[in-house]
């Protein structure tokens, strides 16, 4: 491990200022299940100066606002998953976040990291996407807003400046109509890390037919989005295995045209179809016929 200079600023303000004068030579530290990993890694540890954000207390804690939830980014994968507003606003979220490693990365790793870490296997990012999220980043010289989905440049990269720190996620809790739903797929049960994961949204009117739907799928495009045109195959049906098993492979075709076909693609194409399928069954259940058609 290189040697560095650590950091742990007790404010806001102080942290923003620390990031205008290292500029690109510091990186932030949170939960640290990430970074540390990375650290010991040869020739990975390239920046000079560690900012350790988990003193600032301004960036933890999550509240209601405007009949929004808001997440500040040292909220802990555990406090997300045990939530009781979470369980009503965001039940998706909580499932992914109970999803993510173990109780000791659970209990150490943020929101926030796992958002700025961008990696394509972020299992809180296709919840958040599919609720709506918008982020808010922070910098000595002011404040910007944007939906979550136009963070993400590519893996593992974001459009926020080296000087900027993410210091709020927001988005509106759903209605009481909506049905939620986060599955992942690992090469374990435990301490997986995602091959493929979906976050579904479904809203049914009282007419039993799909008056809204959202689904995000997670590692497979280069950044997360919603598939739009699966979403619309859904719009105005009644919920049946059929069209859910039509909206899986229509989010698989998609997945296809944008990254091509690579050695991965031979179980991603079935995979994903049946994620999709089984998530948005998970979201209709109730309105489901018994005979699932």
């Amino acid at each position: 491990m290189k040697p560095f200079e650590y950091i742990a600023p007790r404010s806001l303000e102080e942290t923003t200022a620390l990031l205008a004068r290292a500029g690109t030579d510091a990186t932030i530290l949170a939960g640290g299940t990430d970074l540390l990993v990375e650290m010991r890694r040869p020739n990975k540890m390239r920046k000079r100066v560690v900012v350790d954000i988990s003193r600032v207390s301004e960036l933890g804690g999550m509240i209601t606002s405007d009949r929004s939830v808001v997440i500040r980014p040292l909220m802990t994968h555990a406090r997300l998953q045990h939530s009781e507003l979470l369980r009503i606003a965001a039940p998706l979220l909580a499932s992914a976040s109970a999803a993510i490693g173990s109780p000791q990365i659970r209990n150490r790793g943020t929101i926030g990291g796992n958002i700025m870490n961008a990696a394509t296997c972020a299992d809180t990012v296709p919840p958040l996407i599919a609720l709506g999220a918008t982020v808010t980043l922070r910098s000595a010289a002011g404040t910007r807003e944007m939906p979550l989905s136009s963070l993400f440049l590519r893996p593992y990269q974001t459009i926020a400046a080296p000087d900027e720190l993410l210091t709020e996620i927001r988005f509106p809790g759903l209605t009481a109509d909506a049905r939620s739903a986060f599955i992942k797929l690992g090469r374990r049960n435990a301490l997986s890390i995602s091959r493929l994961s979906v976050a579904a949204i479904l809203r049914i009117g009282r007419d039993s037919r799909i008056a809204e739907a959202r689904i995000v799928p997670g590692a497979a495009f280069p950044t997360w989005q919603r598939v739009t045109a699966a979403e619309a195959l859904l719009l105005g049906e009644r919920p049946s295995a059929r069209l859910f098993a039509a909206a899986g492979a229509c989010v698989s075709k998609e997945m296809i045209l944008q990254t091509g076909r690579r050695w991965s693609t031979e179980y991603k194409e079935p995979v994903i179809a049946v994620l999709v399928r089984r998530a948005l069954e998970q979201c209709a259940a109730p309105a489901l016929p018994e005979d699932g058609k």
